[in-house]
């Protein structure tokens, strides 16, 4: 396996401490790879220049007309829109879900909350390194954490060190959340909901429903574990809901089959409704590689543009 594969495999980024490095590793390592690829046209074309006003990125300007001009001027780029990326990210108890068998509850990590904090950590590399501003709304019973739209570099490692500290807890809130999210942000961008979306379905997509109303686009971002997806569990099963606590009985053989299917069936309703009011649904599950997510993430949003 070569040292950029190595960098996208989900077990591996979780060996680097550090949430920007594992960031930029998965980033770096995904674009590595777009050369040969549809995507290989992300870099922007230079179009002109414009004066330097306060606040802008250092990096973008050109060094060499002030050393003609003793000016500062920034390079425009042909692809430059002012993005504002909002990243909601859910983190209610059910993300702290892991299902590996023979492993201590006490010890298992938060699989799908860590797969979709490193999905967002990559995707605030890659807009802020475009040059676009990310936003990021922390999610349980209601809005925790908001952080407005920003491109500086110390703005993102903020937005990673917020990242790094969520842990699931409390009941799912979603519905309630992204309006109270809504109400915060004044201008239309891209919305990307991260969620394993366990809770009022009806209720949570009219909430989805209000973001395309408000002009936003949308990108939902499915994850559940990789158990939740292939149900390898045998025999006599306990299942509880780490929410409520309801606790049920069952024969994992004998339900497997239907469960898949039922499974199969939600997700399906999930991508027709949310594609009915044009929004894009991400199936993920926590066995992907990060760079599989981004290539979805950039697909859809090509469509949008």
């Amino acid at each position: 396996m070569t040292t950029i594969a190595r960098y996208l495999d989900p077990q591996v980024i979780q060996q680097v401490s550090r949430l920007d490095l594992r960031a930029r590793f998965i980033v770096e390592g995904f674009l590595a790879g777009l050369h040969s690829s549809p995507f290989h046209g992300l870099s922007v074309e230079f179009a002109e220049h414009r004066k330097y006003t306060q606040g802008d990125d250092l990096r973008a300007i050109d060094w060499n007309v002030f050393a003609r001009t003793d000016r500062l001027y920034i390079r425009k780029y042909a692809a430059e829109t002012n993005l504002d990326c909002h990243l909601l990210v859910d983190t209610s108890a059910s993300m702290g879900y892991v299902g590996h068998l023979g492993i201590p509850e006490s010890e298992q990590p938060p699989a799908k909350l860590n797969y979709a904090i490193h999905i967002a950590a990559a995707l605030g590399y890659l807009v802020t390194r475009q040059q676009d501003s990310i936003a990021l709304g922390v999610l349980g019973e209601h809005l925790i954490t908001y952080r407005p739209p920003r491109s500086r570099r110390a703005d993102l490692v903020e937005l990673l060190a917020t990242l790094a500290s969520i842990t699931p807890s409390g009941p799912t809130g979603l519905s309630a959340a992204i309006h109270e999210v809504l109400s915060r942000i004044a201008h239309r961008g891209v919305i990307v909901l991260l969620s394993d979306l366990l809770t009022d379905t009806d209720a949570t997509l009219e909430a989805l429903h209000h973001i395309r109303f408000r002009g936003h686009d949308l990108i939902v971002m499915h994850i559940l574990d990789e158990a939740e997806v292939r149900f390898p569990f045998e025999g006599p099963v306990l299942l509880e809901d780490p929410e409520t606590g309801e606790r049920i009985k069952a024969d994992a053989d004998d339900v497997r089959e239907r469960y898949q299917a039922a499974l199969a069936d939600w997700r399906q309703s999930l991508h027709d409704r949310i594609a009915a009011m044009r929004g894009d649904y991400l199936p993920l599950d926590t066995s992907m590689p990060f760079d599989k997510a981004l290539v979805e993430f950039l697909t859809q949003r090509s469509r949008r543009r």
